[in-house]
């Protein structure tokens, strides 16, 4: 696949196919990604990668967790989006959340659809592989930067197979939960975890394209004249 392509065909996909990802091109994927940019070669990420039972076992354990409790409340080790939300970046969230429920036909006042659609996160949305990319604790903002660099390879690169991903930070409001079961290291931090499977680009909550805002927005050119 062309690269801009692939770029441009990458979506957060939230409904995949029940099909099986072959194993050598999971570890080819995450291997590939590394040439991510990283200052310094710090290569600051960390990979685990669940499929089949294990991620069946982990799926109820999380399930069990979530019957009871709105995710969405939680408190995570780190800040996923700042509070309170500002200016555009308040709006494009909001017009983000009524394209997805919009998509889905879940109404602003249905509350229990809105609850049940968020915790199909906690589900990778049906993806038969999941990943989980954690940091080390000590490292600072530029790292977590490369952090970010390794997520975005990982989805772009992913098209190549035939393939889409949904990074997915609300798995950050579990971190204990993940910490525990696939037993991390206490200098790790989880930052995300990352849905990879065969998409359904057909389905509802794939339906549309989050926009993107124009030029002038967020970029100035100096001596172009």
């Amino acid at each position: 696949m062309d690269v801009f392509e692939a770029v441009d065909s990458r979506i957060a996909c939230r409904h995949f196919f029940d099909k099986p990802v072959d194993l050598k091109i999971v570890k080819e994927l995450i291997m590939k990604a590394q040439r991510a940019a990283s200052g310094g070669n710090l290569q600051s990420w960390n990979v685990y990668a669940l499929t089949g039972k294990p991620l069946a076992d982990f799926k109820e354990v999380v399930r069990k967790r979530i019957a009871n409790e709105d995710p969405r409340h939680t408190k995570s080790e780190y800040p996923i989006y700042p509070e309170p939300m500002f200016g555009a970046y308040k709006e494009r969230r909001e017009e983000h959340g009524v394209q997805l429920y919009g998509s889905l036909g879940i109404g602003r006042d249905d509350a229990a659809g809105r609850l049940g659609q968020y915790k199909k996160n906690f589900e990778f949305f049906g993806a038969p592989v999941a990943l989980f990319i954690t940091i080390d604790r000590k490292l600072g903002p530029g790292q977590w930067a490369d952090l970010g660099g390794y997520v975005n390879s990982l989805a772009v690169l992913a098209r190549a197979y035939g393939l889409d991903t949904c990074p997915q930070e609300a798995w950050a409001r579990l971190y204990d939960t993940v910490g525990n079961f696939l037993k991390l290291p206490a200098n790790e931090m989880l930052f995300c975890g990352v849905a990879i499977g065969y998409g359904d680009r057909k389905h509802k909550a794939n339906d549309f394209r989050s926009p993107r805002a124009e030029l002038h927005e967020f970029c100035k050119f100096y001596g172009f004249d």
